[in-house]
């Protein structure tokens, strides 16, 4: 990977507004393109094969870990989560800034390794906020919701690895601001 400042992480809770701050900054930016992440949890309504995530079976997970198929991957909440490296490595040859949407752990292992991508991770505007937003989504069980908001404060706790830490008050703001560091 030759270019890594075509690298960004973006990084935070569960239920901070990743993905709402994501679908802005593409609305605005047609050169930065979203890296599809793998997951073994069950798709979400709405959620769509190979335009969301790459849903796959814990075995086929566990053969591409074998095989360093994943730039980086992490157990969360049950579940797998990786990033292909294949398709992250095409892009970039391609010319285009790749933004990785991803969990906390992840994030560490990308930043560990490729210490010139540009790492931001979003904070909640307070912890009562990120349970309404996760409550709100209505997409998981009252024990996941409990673990997702246990685990919400280690990962807040680890915000001062990264190379900025934004508060995500208004989404429109977040992602101008993120916009900013990526073109500077």
């Amino acid at each position: 990977m030759k270019n890594l400042k075509k690298l960004i992480i973006l990084t935070g809770p569960s239920g901070v507004g990743k993905g709402t701050v994501v679908k802005e900054i593409l609305d605005k930016e047609k050169n930065i393109w979203l890296s599809i992440s793998a997951t073994t949890r069950e798709p979400r309504d709405g959620e769509k094969e190979g335009e969301n995530y790459y849903f796959l079976s814990q075995e086929k997970f566990k053969e591409m870990i074998e095989k360093k198929l994943f730039l980086e991957w992490a157990q969360f909440a049950g579940n797998y989560y990786g990033t292909p490296l294949s398709s992250v490595n095409e892009k970039i040859k391609q010319g285009f800034t790749v933004l990785l949407e991803i969990e906390v752990e992840g994030a560490k292992q990308i930043k560990e390794k490729f210490p010139n991508s540009l790492s931001i991770f979003l904070l909640p505007p307070d912890i009562a906020e990120l349970e309404r937003r996760i409550r709100n989504r209505g997409t998981e069980k009252e024990e996941a919701i409990k673990k997702r908001l246990s685990r919400a404060d280690y990962e807040i706790s680890a915000s001062n690895e990264f190379d900025f830490a934004l508060t995500n008050s208004d989404v429109n703001e977040t992602a101008k601001r993120i916009i900013k560091l990526i073109q500077t």
